[in-house]
């Protein structure tokens, strides 16, 4: 496919350039979307309640819009379902999203416009592949077919108006024709509910192919390429796909996948690239590969505001735009869409690791904290230094979830956590010491609450037995797709779950 490489790269020296503005002039870009969003949207039932027409400048916006979280927008999703149009956004709203509802075991249904779907969901997996080809103009991964690993839900009617399913399915229902050719497995089988019955049909339809490329979610397709290597009896998964070269992840921290990645592809041509999206919107990329920030894409009908994460509870909090943030602070991401989606906070932290180009790193969630004695260890604390304990002890982790101990009369406050490991630690107990010191040196609000033990005592380290996760999620419907374990949360329902499990699980054994 040598010539429609060239094709390929010829196309994306306009794209290119339209991003090289976003890098050089990210507030003027961003005003923009944001007065499209509004002109597009004056004449909805939410633009007339809240005087769109007076808004000129994000100040009358902010005044005038309040921040949302889902609860408080499910109204309008509701009556969207039922099939009223012009509500938040112009038009009908076909599609919707059923979020895996990481922080609520209650299912989010996210409206996707049809410009959602053609300017910021396309048009960022567009990216992704442009970003990439920029990298490595040698690449040969239009040599063969992409592999998407959808979600475990299909497209399911909820009335006559309205249809709902995993953004992965809406995705793949709603690609142009021509994508069937470039991309495995079929249509019917991507679509498939079952996550088991999915990966045998995925094997059947593409164990022959020339696979160059996978994208998803890391614990699931790590899944799937686990279980393409022990039905095919190879070692690894190049021996199957000799082609393969690239793999798109986003969903979780790539982080404690890695090395299982390197070990299943055994290729130093082997290239991964991370994206930022969610059932709300596309967000953000990864453009260099030496780095793990990713590159916040400005014009894809998203306008961005941010609130200090330190300010979240006040009642006036500072939310800024782009050209007011800074490095190193931690923010709760709140956007506006074009779907209709206003001043809606996601639950996202993010850090600004640059500034012209801006570029961030996931830092947690807004609700995934552990934060019951005043630490304030987020998910990202949590990563890096899970990888320092593994790098000292030569281990690998699988999934984790941790929660507080809550205080007693009997014993101090701590954390306990529950992690799964392809092979555990020889000493547990060091391993949760040496998570403890990495915390303490990462974090100094939690290294202050361990000071002499007086008000957190050190973690409790639980070893979960093999596939603890995997039940989980099968037994909450939340195989496969974008759905993941909460890492880190303040009370102990998740925890408490799990620790059933694993414990039936090891009496079974």
């Amino acid at each position: 496919m040598p010539i429609l490489t060239s094709i390929i790269n010829w196309l994306n020296v306009k794209r290119i350039h339209q991003m090289d503005l976003f890098r050089k002039y990210p507030a003027e870009v961003q005003q923009d979307i944001f007065q499209k969003l509004i002109t597009r949207a004056v004449d909805t039932e939410w633009g007339k309640i809240h005087d769109f027409i007076s808004v000129k400048t994000t100040k009358d916006f902010q005044g005038c819009t309040p921040i949302q979280t889902y609860e408080e927008v499910k109204p309008y999703i509701d009556r969207l379902r039922q099939g009223e149009n012009n509500l938040l956004w112009p038009g009908e709203i076909k599609w919707f999203a059923k979020s895996s509802g990481t922080t609520n075991d209650k299912s989010k249904f996210i409206p996707v416009s049809q410009e959602s779907l053609k300017d910021c969901h396309f048009k960022g997996a567009r990216d992704v592949l442009t970003i990439y080809f920029q990298n490595n103009p040698e690449t040969r991964v239009f040599s063969g077919k992409g592999l998407t690993l959808g979600g475990s839900h299909k497209i399911d009617n909820y009335n006559n108006q309205s249809y709902y399913g995993d953004l992965s399915a809406i995705l793949i229902e709603n690609q142009p024709f021509w994508t069937e050719f470039i991309r495995t497995p079929s249509q019917e089988v991507a679509l498939l509910p079952k996550f088991e019955e999915k990966l045998d049909r995925i094997a059947d339809e593409t164990i022959q192919e020339n696979v160059t490329s996978i994208a998803g979610v890391p614990s699931w397709n790590l899944v799937m390429l686990k279980y393409i290597v022990e039905r095919t009896g190879k070692k690894n998964i190049l021996e199957v796909w000799p082609g393969l070269e690239l793999f798109m992840h986003g969903g979780v921290s790539f982080s404690p996948y890695r090395e299982q990645f390197k070990k299943i592809i055994p290729s130093e041509k082997m290239h991964y690239l991370e994206a930022y999206n969610a059932s709300e919107g596309f967000f953000a990329i990864q453009d260099d590969p030496l780095a793990p920030d990713l590159l916040l894409m400005l014009d894809y009908g998203i306008f961005y505001e941010f609130i200090p994460m330190d300010q979240l509870d006040n009642a006036n909090p500072d939310v800024l735009t782009i050209g007011d943030v800074e490095k190193d602070v931690n923010y709760a991401l709140v956007i506006s869409t074009n779907t209709g989606l206003w001043r809606y906070m996601i639950g996202d932290t993010v850090k600004f690791t640059s500034l012209y180009p801006h570029k961030i790193v996931i830092s947690g969630r807004t609700r995934h904290f552990i934060n019951v004695f005043g630490e304030e260890v987020i998910v990202d604390n949590a990563d890096k230094a899970l990888r320092t304990a593994c790098d000292k002890t030569g281990v690998e982790i699988i999934d984790y979830t941790a929660a507080p101990v809550f205080m007693s009369d009997e014993h101090q406050g701590a954390h306990e956590w529950l992690i799964e490991f392809v092979s555990p630690p020889a000493d547990p107990e060091y391993f949760a010491t040496l998570l403890d010191h990495a915390l303490m040196a990462i974090n100094s609000d939690y290294e202050a609450k361990r000071y002499r033990n007086l008000t957190l005592d050190k973690p409790v380290v639980h070893v979960a037995a093999t596939g603890t996760f995997y039940r989980w999620l099968e037994e909450k419907d939340k195989l496969g797709g974008q759905n993941k374990v909460p890492r880190l949360f303040n009370e102990r329902k998740y925890l408490e779950e799990l620790l059933e499990i694993n414990a039936r699980i090891k009496s079974n054994n």
